[in-house]
């Protein structure tokens, strides 16, 4: 684990660069510990990394680093155990526009293309881009697909995606590269939190 200062009032914890579900579970672990600490004002984690905003009227970055290493090292002696939310995805792979693009870009057919996606757990690494914009990963490898090279103008709302080893879902109509493999009436993206566990169900 490594600090980065970022602005007078912020700063960056960086864990080991790789898109691991053991390093994932270290950024939500390290989330919870920090998430009721008073002098934080904003925690935003990512992937390998997590952006800690605090009252810089009340600390500066060094006495930032002693709190939060402080309630690592309380959290560890707590401890504690993480819960992963599931979150289930009901999805209609026949409203698509990219699933053929996906499945021959694999030498694959349709069919295996949506077993191959339906049947893994995927995690939320990251949110952003828009608001309720989960990133999950990963896919299998024999359905990662380039996105495309030139972005649609829209793309509608509780669009299914895939782009290379990540999955996600349209919250909003919005303009995007990823390719369009399915469609759902999904609508609880606010309930996506970093570490959840996501299953797409077929329907």
């Amino acid at each position: 684990m490594t600090f980065k200062i970022v602005s007078l009032d912020s700063l960056i914890i960086y864990f080991k660069q790789e898109m691991s579900e053991s390093i994932l579970d270290e950024v939500q672990s390290t989330y919870l510990a920090l998430k009721d600490i008073s002098p934080i004002k904003d925690l935003t984690p990512s992937y390998c990394s997590i952006l800690v905003q605090f009252d810089m009227y009340i600390h500066d970055h060094e006495s930032m680093k002693k709190v939060i290493l402080s309630a690592l090292n309380n959290q560890k002696k707590r401890d504690h155990k993480l819960v992963h939310k599931l979150i289930t995805i009901p999805t209609d792979y026949t409203n698509n526009l990219d699933l053929e693009r996906v499945a021959h870009h694999n030498a694959l057919s349709i069919e295996e293309v949506v077993s191959l996606h339906t049947q893994k757990t995927y995690r939320v690494y990251a949110i952003g881009f828009m608001v309720g914009f989960a990133y999950l990963a990963s896919v299998h490898p024999k359905i990662s697909t380039p996105r495309l090279e030139s972005p649609r103008q829209k793309i509608l709302k509780g669009s299914v995606a895939l782009a290379e080893l990540q999955t996600a879902v349209y919250p909003q109509d919005s303009a995007g590269g990823w390719n369009i493999i399915g469609q759902t009436t999904f609508d609880a993206f606010h309930t996506f939190e970093v570490g959840d566990k996501v299953q797409f169900e077929r329907i």
